[in-house]
């Protein structure tokens, strides 16, 4: 049985083929469109529990380092008022002096030892936000690789379906053409 292959048979092939392409085209962008919300979400979600988590700690720390640095102040009045009652008192103040330039000094270390602590905190926030700087990057990568894959998955077969056509109706015409005789 010989199929007769017309130039309708063959549009309506070619249709059919190339509809079928740009079907699975639009199921894989679909697909691949879902896949990256769902990444995009998922990475906000753990932003924000980043952000949760580390928040309160920025606040405590910061309240903390205000409130020693104005103990600290406080402790600098002190002395000054400890200074000239020392000069009317004399001998039995210098004991309590002594305590207050310790205390002074203690205040002054757990004031640095804030800051340290405040400057780590800032430094893993930023190591944080760069790990999430460089997840959404690499997923960004990716994704442009799956799309450049798809691209060429698709128009490998096309082209091939294509030059298929192209030698069909080759062959249709040339065997449609009479044959002359010379």
């Amino acid at each position: 049985m010989l199929l007769k292959l017309d130039h309708q048979t063959i549009l309506l092939a070619f249709v059919v083929v190339t509809g079928l392409a740009v079907s699975l085209q639009a199921i894989i962008l679909l697909l691949i469109f879902v896949a990256v919300r769902k990444a995009a979400n998922s990475i906000r979600d753990e932003a924000e529990n980043l952000r949760a988590s580390i928040m309160p700690v920025l606040f405590d720390t910061r309240d903390l380092l205000a409130n020693t640095q104005g103990a600290l102040a406080n402790a600098q009045a002190l002395v000054a008022n400890t200074q000239g009652f020392v000069t009317r008192v004399g001998p039995r103040i210098e004991a309590a002096t002594a305590d207050i330039v310790e205390i002074t000094a203690r205040l002054r270390e757990q004031t640095a030892e804030m800051q340290l602590t405040a400057l780590e905190i800032t430094d893993r926030v930023r190591r944080q936000s760069i790990r999430v700087d460089e997840m959404f990057s690499n997923l960004l990568d990716t994704m442009d690789y799956a799309g450049s894959f798809v691209v060429e998955a698709v128009r490998k077969p096309v082209r091939q379906v294509s030059g298929i056509m192209r030698s069909v109706r080759a062959i249709v015409e040339s065997l449609r053409t009479p044959v002359t005789r010379r």
